[in-house]
């Protein structure tokens, strides 16, 4: 950095003032650390003439008095009364010489920063909506930021200290962060009734959502969100709640399978326990009568168990299960041991009139797509050739 007074051999300046009380500084210039975002020029001692240098994606803002006064971008810029007009105000500077002044001078790096880490320190308890358990979740990502209005920056989050970088930012936005990401995502599983186990496989969606509330939030201290991601959503596999969770969901995934719910699979309980007990018509007809108001039936159900078990003789009325093997009552609908139906209605083939099982896809016998008719406007599906839909009436 040059002095406008070069040191005479005698100490003294050309205006006669001691040089080493006080140097005039000429040229000003970052000097920073790259991953700082503001930086404060080391001296005060400034003077009209002198040289502002300021770097690609910086801002250079004059201070007075704690005042922001006037702000410089890119280039090399000669300070004259003509541009630091604020400053020119405040402190009345004569033109013309190179007059010296005092004023602090701050850089502002705009940079994009994309190393802002966050992460939830306690778990957000959050109540699967489906299931209503209540599961710990963990979540953690990261969020670029960039400084888009400098002095608003300066004010709101500076203030009094002589440097800040990205540390600071993450001191002073990552309790938001956290608070605003637990928010977002226990409405998100509230509003789309998702179960908090499938909630890892929607990570960019409550990112982009995230993202979007944080952006107010941000342009309130001169910062602007660049991007947000959640890296990981996760829970403690072993926790109590968790496994209790999954095993409700392998459970709905094996009825959703086999095709029945849980009312008919507590049917079907019943109905085993009541077959072992042999030669107890009693216990049957109880259990029938108990089952049929369960599931609100009335007594015309209950009436139906008591005479199903007058008639049952395990020895005689038995069964194999074409789907599981087991041996079950000849009269059931449903296979008491996995759900199979057992009693399905017949359709014909429209090509080979071979008879299938109604739930049947393809014909077993020619391979003929069974449910390729299809009505193109409210999508019934029928098995033979039809002119018009029963449904709606559509010329198929």
């Amino acid at each position: 950095m040059g002095l406008f007074d070069k040191n005479r051999t005698d100490g003294k300046t050309s205006d006669g003032t001691n040089n080493e009380r006080k140097g005039i500084i000429d040229r000003i210039k970052y000097d920073g650390d790259p991953n700082e975002l503001v930086w404060k020029f080391p001296y005060d001692n400034l003077s009209i003439g002198a040289q502002l240098i300021v770097n690609e994606s910086q801002e250079a803002i004059f201070y007075k008095g704690g005042q922001a006064l006037d702000t410089f971008g890119p280039g090399t810029h000669t300070l004259s009364a003509s541009n630091i007009p604020l400053l020119q105000k405040l402190v009345n500077l004569p033109f013309g010489g190179n007059t010296p002044f005092t004023a602090e001078v701050w850089y502002v790096n705009k940079t994009v920063k994309r190393d802002l880490k966050w992460g939830t320190k306690d778990p957000i308890r959050i109540q699967d909506p489906n299931y209503k358990i209540i599961i710990p979740v963990r979540a953690y990502g990261e969020v670029g930021i960039r400084i888009s209005d400098a002095r608003n920056f300066m004010t709101q989050i500076v203030g009094t200290m002589h440097t800040a970088d990205i540390s600071t930012i993450s001191k002073n936005f990552s309790s938001l962060i956290v608070t605003k990401t637990k928010d977002t995502i226990a409405a998100f599983i509230v509003k789309k009734k998702t179960s908090v186990l499938e909630i890892p496989a929607m990570i960019d969606e409550l990112s982009e959502l995230c993202k979007e509330r944080f952006i107010s939030e941000f342009e309130k201290y001169g910062l602007q969100i660049t991007n947000f991601y959640i890296e990981s959503i996760n829970y403690p596999d072993d926790d109590t709640s968790v496994l209790q969770l999954q095993g409700a969901l392998a459970k709905k995934a094996q009825m959703d399978i086999i095709g029945y719910n849980y009312q008919q699979e507590r049917t079907f309980d019943t109905l085993e326990t009541a077959a072992g007990n042999e030669g107890n018509s009693g216990n049957m007809m109880g259990a029938g009568m108990g089952l049929g108001m369960g599931l609100g039936v009335g007594g015309a159900f209950g009436n139906a168990m008591s005479n199903m078990g007058n008639q049952i003789n395990p020895q005689s009325q038995v069964v194999k299960c074409p789907a599981c093997g087991a041996m079950i009552q000849a009269n059931l609908k449903f296979c008491s041991d996995c759900g199979f139906k057992l009693v399905q209605n017949k359709v014909k083939c429209y090509k080979c009139n071979t008879e299938n099982l109604e739930d049947a896809r393809f014909c077993s016998n020619c391979g003929t797509n069974l449910k390729e008719i299809k009505c193109p406007k409210c999508g019934k599906e029928y098995n033979q050739p039809i002119k018009f839909c029963n449904e709606c009436g559509e010329k198929i």
